[in-house]
């Protein structure tokens, strides 16, 4: 872990004005690290509302979870289509009388898991192969700073050394 009070960092963040200025008061190569951190000070009812948690080189990092068949994506789809048939069956079961409410929801649950099915089929069936994995994207960042305004710099540098220590 790097430290340094010295660095100052100049920039919009939010909640910031852009002429604000930061300084760096530890760098950290994970976000759990840097989030730790935060909270130790946090917990220790420093004033965290003066600072940020800044993250540098940021990519996007696209994990592949596995091979998509089109009766995986009809699956995907029926799984979709029913929380939606599940919504809609709720409210029109509103507008029922008596237990009648129970079977709108059913059917609204039904109705939505086959057409959820045919359209994550025929959406999957159109793309040709041309996507044929399913992933998920999470952005990373090189560095995460944890940056405070000038005022309390200091006394927030001399806390997290007392975290360390």
């Amino acid at each position: 872990m790097d430290t340094s009070s010295d660095q100052p960092f100049t920039g919009t963040t939010s909640g910031a004005t852009a002429s604000s200025e930061y300084r760096v008061i530890a760098s950290y190569r994970d976000y759990a690290q840097a989030q730790r951190a935060v909270d130790f000070m946090s917990d220790s009812e420093f004033p965290v509302e003066n600072l940020r948690i800044l993250g540098h080189d940021v990519t996007t990092v696209e994990a592949v979870i596995g091979r998509l068949t089109k009766g995986r994506a009809a699956l995907t789809g029926a799984s979709s289509g029913a929380w939606w048939g599940l919504l809609i069956g709720l409210l029109l079961g509103m507008f029922a009388v008596g237990t009648a409410w129970f079977g709108v929801m059913v059917a609204g649950l039904l109705i939505g898991t086959v057409w959820g099915a045919i359209f994550g089929f025929v959406e999957h069936w159109a793309t040709g192969g041309r996507r044929d994995f399913t992933s998920m994207s999470t952005l990373a960042a090189e560095r995460y700073d944890v940056v405070c305004t000038p005022a309390f710099a200091e006394q927030a540098a001399q806390l997290l050394a007392t975290m360390r220590g």
